[in-house]
């Protein structure tokens, strides 16, 4: 990232010495079509300057004697950052990482430009991983973590490049420099938790291995919206924007979605444009299915949750539920379905019967 080893230099603008070299603030450009703007003393880059690649990424920095020293912020070109440590040119020593929206990514120790050490990724939903990477930097070994939001509740064990192959239930006790020390959940019934990501067929190879974290957090009782049947209860009081439950669920397409009837669709929800999550009816009990809860919130106009993209480290890429305002203890969870209030060409919205009626009655009550 901070070589121009390989590149001609075409153009110098700025002062030149007595040998016709960059002296002084000048800007260079090369043959790759990348750019320096920098000081320079007799040819050598020397002071503050920034390397402008050809990819829209970009380097800035100290050099001493035309390498990169001490701290140092290489941007990517989607925008976001790795604000790292230098030594000759290279990334040795702490760094953190953040996204193209300022939310951290990765903090840790990176030697020779490979990760090292304890390091900790971080999942925009909150969850993260910490664990001491192997000599490729990758997050592979006996003694990887995935921590959950609430930064307590965690899954230890043997990790392949951040993927979970066997990990029992742990929690977090203290976290000294970085390095985080837990206490394991050791019984004879204790699980272990693996990477169980579902298919078009299956929704998981335990479906009645429940999530530890959901666990502590909701339960499912009667739900007090008429003819809801059960709802999602919370187990305890939270504030906003806390993960409370997790939504998964077989994956199949927007299609096959679209061409059934609406009654075999009563639990299911998009992930993006190609996947919707579903709950089969023969799992709608949860003395069939009780790995995840998140099927369970019932619909409201007025919902106290949201429907979140989540990294689960054992079903993958899911939703979640997460509240938007606080949460009392034994409050049941809402959230919005989502369907479409204004199809054109159509008698009302694309949504089933129970929501037209559930919608025209909310309407009624607004106009009260």
């Amino acid at each position: 990232m901070d070589s121009d080893d390989e590149n001609v230099e075409e153009t110098v603008e700025g002062q030149l010495d007595d040998d016709g070299l960059p002296h002084g603030f000048c800007i260079v450009s090369y043959s790759s079509t990348d750019r320096f703007e920098g000081h320079f003393v007799h040819g050598e880059k020397n002071g503050r300057g920034k390397f402008f690649f050809f990819d829209g990424s970009a380097l800035e920095g100290f050099y001493v004697d035309d390498a990169l020293q001490g701290k140092g912020v290489y941007t990517y070109e989607d925008g976001g950052a790795l604000h790292g440590t230098y030594v000759d040119g290279e990334l040795n020593g702490p760094a953190q990482e953040f996204d193209s929206d300022g939310r951290l990514i990765f903090k840790g120790q990176y030697k020779d430009n490979i990760r090292h050490g304890i390091c900790w990724i971080y999942y925009p939903d909150g969850g993260s991983l910490v664990g001491e990477v192997n000599e490729d930097g990758e997050m592979t070994g006996n003694k990887i973590a995935y921590v959950y939001p609430d930064g307590r509740t965690a899954l230890f064990g043997k990790f392949i490049d951040g993927e979970m192959l066997e990990a029992k239930l742990a929690y977090v006790t203290s976290t000294e420099g970085e390095k985080p020390h837990f206490e394991m959940v050791s019984n004879s019934n204790s699980p272990v938790y693996t990477f169980d990501k579902s298919t078009s067929s299956g929704i998981a190879t335990n479906p009645l291995l429940p999530d530890p974290y959901e666990c502590e957090r909701v339960y499912v009782a009667d739900s007090l919206i008429s003819n809801a049947g059960e709802g999602l209860y919370a187990k305890v009081a939270v504030g906003p924007n806390t993960v409370m439950s997790f939504y998964n669920g077989v994956r199949i397409t927007h299609q096959e979605v679209d061409s059934r009837d609406w009654s075999f669709n009563g639990n299911t929800i998009s992930l993006d444009e190609e996947t919707v999550i579903d709950v089969p009816e023969r799992y709608s009990t949860t003395a069939k299915y009780c790995a995840s809860l998140g099927h369970k919130a019932n619909h409201s106009f007025t919902p106290n949750c949201i429907y979140d993209p989540f990294v689960h480290p054992r079903f993958g890429p899911i939703k979640c539920i997460r509240t938007t305002v606080a949460v009392e203890k034994d409050e049941e969870l809402t959230v919005a379905y989502g369907y479409d209030h204004n199809s054109i060409g159509k008698s009302g919205p694309e949504a089933p019967e129970w929501y037209r009626q559930q919608l025209k009655a909310f309407h009624l009550s607004q106009e009260k």
